[in-house]
C-alpha cells in the first residue's frame, strides 16, 4: 500500500499538527514496515535528515512568492494544487492530510485528520475575509474524504455536527506522550534547564498559549488566592511564547496582572525549546492547564508521564482522557484550591502522581499507528 502525507507542517514541531506528523510517521514505519510512506514536503521545508531512510521524502519545486504575506496563499496552493498532484504522480492508494486542510479535489483516496474544529466553535477563531474563507473551503472539502481521523470522542461529535460528516466516516485514534516524557528518562538534564531559564526551586507550571481559549487569565485569577497563602514559596512560571496582545484573540495577560496585583509571584520564562520540556514538567510541582476547550490535551498527559499532577479545568475532553487522574475544576477558586492541596497534602500528591503515571501509560504512538493503519486498509475495501 502506498500512502502519499502531507508534510506542511513537519517544521513545525512545537504545534500540535506537527507533533501529531512526526510521531505519526515514526511509527507507521515501525508498525507496517510494508507500507509506502513518502512525506511530501513544501518548497520552504527542507528535506529533514533525522527522518528514516525508509521513508520516500518528495520536495515540491520551489515556487516562493515574493511577498512574505503571500505565504497563507501559497499554504492553500500547496493543499489544493501540489499535494494532489504529486500524489497522483506517486502513484499513491491513499493522500493523507494530517491536519484540516482538506483538498477540494483529489485523484486518489483520501483520508483527513481533523484535530478540532475550533473556528467553527467559536468564531473569534476565524475572524477576517481569508480566515472566513479558508475555513469554509476546508469544512465543504473534508466532506469529501473517504475517512476522518480525529484524535477525542469530543472531537468526533463536534465534527458530526459541525461538519455534517456521518458517525460511521469517523475513527477516533488517540494521541500520546513520547516516550521522552518520564520521571527519570533524561533528568540528568534537569539542573541544567533549571539554570537555563532561572527557574525557582519550587515552581507551579503553565506551558501553551496565550489566546482567548487557553484561560491564562482564570489562572491568573486562580493565583490571587494562592499567592497570598503561598506565592513566595511556589511562584507561577508562565512558559511560551507571547503574542502581540490584541484584548480581543489575545487578552493583554501582562496588564491583567498588573491589575490583580500578584507580578511578584510570576515568572515568564518566554519560549521553551523543544528538548527541554521534559525537564521542566519534572522540575514543576504543578502542572495547570485552564484551557477552554482542546482536541485532545496532550500537554496535561505529557506531564503525567513525568511524574507532574495536574490541574485542568472543566472542558469536557478533559473528562474524556484524563478520568480520575488530574484535578478538574469549574472556575478560578477550585483551581487554587487544587493547585494548594497538592503542594502541601504530600499523600494527595503522591495519589495524583501515581494515578496519572499509571493513566499515561495506556497510551501509545505506536497504537495511534495500528489504529490509522485499520483506517487505511478499510478506505482500499471501499
Amino acid at each position: 500500500m502506498r500512502i502519499a502525507i502531507n508534510g506542511w507542517f513537519y517544521d513545525q514541531e512545537s504545534t500540535g499538527s506537527g507533533q501529531y506528523l512526526r510521531h505519526l510517521l515514526a511509527n507507521l514505519r515501525n508498525a507496517a514496515p510494508e507500507l509506502e510512506l513518502s512525506l511530501i514536503l513544501p518548497p520552504h521545508i527542507q528535506p529533514p535528515s533525522d527522518l528514516s531512510q525508509a521513508i520516500n521524502v518528495v520536495r515540491a519545486g520551489d515556487s516562493r512568492l515574493p511577498w512574505q504575506t503571500m505565504r497563507r496563499l501559497s499554504k492553500v496552493w500547496f493543499e489544493q494544487r501540489t499535494f494532489p498532484r504529486i500524489a497522483r504522480q506517486l502513484s499513491a492508494d491513499i493522500a493523507h492530510v494530517p491536519y484540516w486542510g482538506t483538498p477540494m479535489a483529489c485523484p486518489v483516496k483520501l483520508v483527513t485528520t481533523v484535530l478540532d474544529v475550533i473556528p467553527l466553535l467559536y468564531p473569534i477563531y476565524s475572524r477576517g475575509p481569508f480566515t472566513s474563507l479558508y475555513t469554509a473551503l476546508v469544512s465543504s472539502a473534508a466532506r469529501g474524504s473517504n475517512h476522518i481521523i480525529t484524535i477525542s470522542e469530543t472531537a468526533k461529535v463536534d465534527i458530526e455536527e459541525q461538519l455534517q460528516i456521518p458517525e460511521d466516516q469517523i475513527t477516533v485514534t488517540y494521541l500520546a506522550p513520547a516516550e521522552r516524557y518520564h520521571p527519570q528518562i533524561g533528568a540528568e538534564r534537569d539542573e541544567a534547564v533549571r539554570e537555563k531559564y532561572d527557574l525557582p526551586e519550587r515552581f507551579v507550571l503553565y506551558l501553551g498559549g496565550f489566546d482567548w481559549r487557553k484561560q491564562v487569565n482564570e489562572l491568573l485569577l486562580a493565583y490571587t488566592y494562592v499567592g497570598e497563602a503561598d506565592g513566595d514559596a511556589f511562584p507561577l512560571v508562565i512558559a511560551g511564547r507571547e503574542p502581540l496582545y490584541d484584548d480581543r484573540l489575545f487578552p493583554n495577560l501582562r496588564e491583567y496582572s498588573r491589575r490583580l496585583n500578584i507580578e511578584d509571584y510570576l515568572r515568564w520564562i518566554g519560549y521553551v525549546d523543544e528538548a527541554d520540556k521534559p525537564a521542566l514538567y519534572r522540575l514543576a510541582d504543578v502542572f495547570v492547564f485552564p484551557s477552554l476547550y482542546e482536541g485532545f490535551g496532550l500537554m496535561a498527559l505529557e506531564a503525567m508521564a513525568s511524574g507532574t499532577p495536574v490541574v485542568t479545568s472543566d472542558a469536557i475532553v478533559f473528562e474524556e482522557i484524563l478520568e480520575d487522574a488530574a484535578f478538574i475544576v469549574n472556575n478560578a477558586r477550585e483551581m487554587a484550591g487544587a493547585i494548594l492541596a497538592l503542594l502541601i497534602q504530600q499523600p494527595l500528591r503522591d495519589t495524583m502522581i501515581n494515578q496519572g503515571l499509571a493513566l499515561a501509560s495506556n497510551y501509545s504512538w505506536r497504537k495511534t499507528a495500528e489504529e490509522t493503519l485499520e483506517v487505511y486498509e478499510g478506505v482500499m475495501r471501499q
